[in-house]
């Protein structure tokens, strides 16, 4: 008998996903809002038509995770100087709060001059410190900003930007984190400092602030509202008995930030690249695997919810796994594939920590047009549901091609600016690979102190 040709990647799949989940009709698949269900259910529906098995809540594709939204009982009063001759600033007067995972913190200040730091992956925080971050490069300092987050500080201090920004994002008061029912946490909310962005006024007070004085924050919570994250989850059993308990998550989120503020008379924040083009990745992948016979070992499909709101769908999952979380031997999530990175040739993807296991360089053997990640600075590995997971032993990694471009975030992540090309191409070049993956006994592991 002939062999059955492996199955190629289907470009008209992939157009018709990304036209409906980064369409306006779903209005931005907000994190936890009914359009994030929306696009949960159409994934699903994806999932039973190639034939793959629901592994959600009580036989479905969807799981349901309960979130617990805390208030506050006033604005947060940030406070800086020696104990009894303290100043005293005014929430929404000379500070706002955009990123809040500490409702309280304390620490020394630290000065860190962005234009002075000719290799951002090196800069050294103090652990716990107050940084203000300063410099003439605007775009330096916010580009270093996730780096100073995630490197130790308490919190960080910037300059904020226009004023009719200002006011609008301070109408309310920032919201503190949301955490699962049950659970505590999520994606970074162990590592991650809180971003303050200062007026002129307040910013240009501290530049004369010797190094080292004392800084906190503090809120107070009152009552709690609960809502809900959708995750759509599918899986093949794996045929053989000595590998169907060894399994591959292949993973993406498909939420995204809704409905904002409207910029260029557009409010609508469509999440094309983010992540409708890795949620487009794992359906493509799931179709194909589904064709022929089934895999040795056991493949989950997992398009996790509230991803944009601190990793919460991917928490519920590992919460709440549908086979123990030792028995996942790796993950891979697709995160942000539908442009070229312009760091790399064309239609190549980077994997997050790849120097932190066994797994990327094993794909690329195999095939995968896969490099390592060439912005370490960035810290992506820590930034994405992978990390979740990885967290908890799994070995697992962010698959991405996002060249830093300017329509992160923005309604301008729409459709419009997709190279199909690309991000098909992309696609079609890890089929393969995942197939070699999930149909081999290769045992990802950590490498020495890959382990986050």
């Amino acid at each position: 008998m002939a062999a059955v040709a492996s199955p190629t990647v289907c470009a008209v799949c992939i157009r018709a996903h990304m036209g409906f989940l980064a369409s306006d009709a779903l209005r931005g698949r907000g994190s936890g809002t009914p359009d994030e269900w929306a696009a949960a259910t159409y994934v699903a529906a994806q999932l039973e038509q190639y034939g793959i098995a629901p592994a959600g809540d009580d036989g479905t594709y969807i799981q349901r995770g309960t979130i617990l939204q805390p208030k506050l009982k006033a604005a947060p009063v940030l406070r800086f100087g020696a104990p009894g001759a303290e100043t005293t600033w005014t929430y929404g007067q000379d500070f706002r709060v955009d990123y809040f995972p500490a409702l309280t913190f304390a620490g020394p200040l630290q000065r860190v001059d962005a234009d002075a730091q000719p290799d951002p992956a090196k800069l050294k925080i103090n652990k716990g410190a107050v940084v203000l971050l300063v410099g003439k490069d605007r775009q330096k300092m916010r580009g270093i900003t996730f780096g100073v987050l995630t490197g130790g500080a308490a919190a960080v201090l910037l300059p904020a930007g226009d004023r009719k920004s200002w006011e609008k994002k301070t109408q309310e008061w920032p919201k503190p984190p949301q955490r699962l029912e049950g659970a505590t946490g999520g994606l970074g909310s162990e590592v991650f400092g809180d971003l303050v962005f200062l007026s002129e006024d307040a910013f240009s007070q501290l530049s004369a602030l010797p190094e080292g004085t004392p800084f906190r924050m503090d809120s107070e919570v009152g009552e709690t509202e609960k809502s809900y994250t959708w995750n759509a989850v599918g899986k093949i059993e794996g045929r053989d008995p000595a590998l169907r308990s060894s399994v591959v998550l292949l993973t993406a989120h498909l939420d995204h930030l809704g409905v904002g503020r409207e910029v260029n008379g557009d409010s609508i924040y469509n999440g094309a690249d983010d992540d409708a083009s890795g949620t487009s990745a794992v359906l493509e992948l799931a179709r194909s695997l589904a064709l022929g016979a089934r895999p040795r070992r056991t493949v989950i499909f997992a398009l996790f919810g509230s991803e944009e709101s601190g990793g919460l769908g991917s928490t519920w999952f590992q919460l709440h796994p549908p086979v123990p979380m030792e028995q996942i031997a790796a993950n891979l999530e697709f995160e942000m594939i539908g442009r070229p990175d312009p760091k790399y040739m064309h239609d190549t993807l980077w994997l997050t920590g790849w120097e932190r296991s066994n797994l990327g360089p094993a794909l690329a053997e195999h095939g995968a047009k896969l490099e390592a990640d060439k912005r370490p600075e960035e810290k992506f590995f820590m930034r994405s549901d992978n990390f979740v997971l990885a967290k908890k032993g799994v070995v697992a990694q962010t698959v991405s091609s996002y060249g830093l471009h300017k329509d992160y975030h923005q309604p301008s992540d729409d459709l419009a600016h997709i190279d199909f090309q690309h991000m098909t191409a992309a696609i079609g070049s890890m089929i393969g690979p995942v197939k070699w993956l999930v149909n081999s006994n290769f045992t990802p592991k950590w490498n020495p102190g890959g382990k986050p």
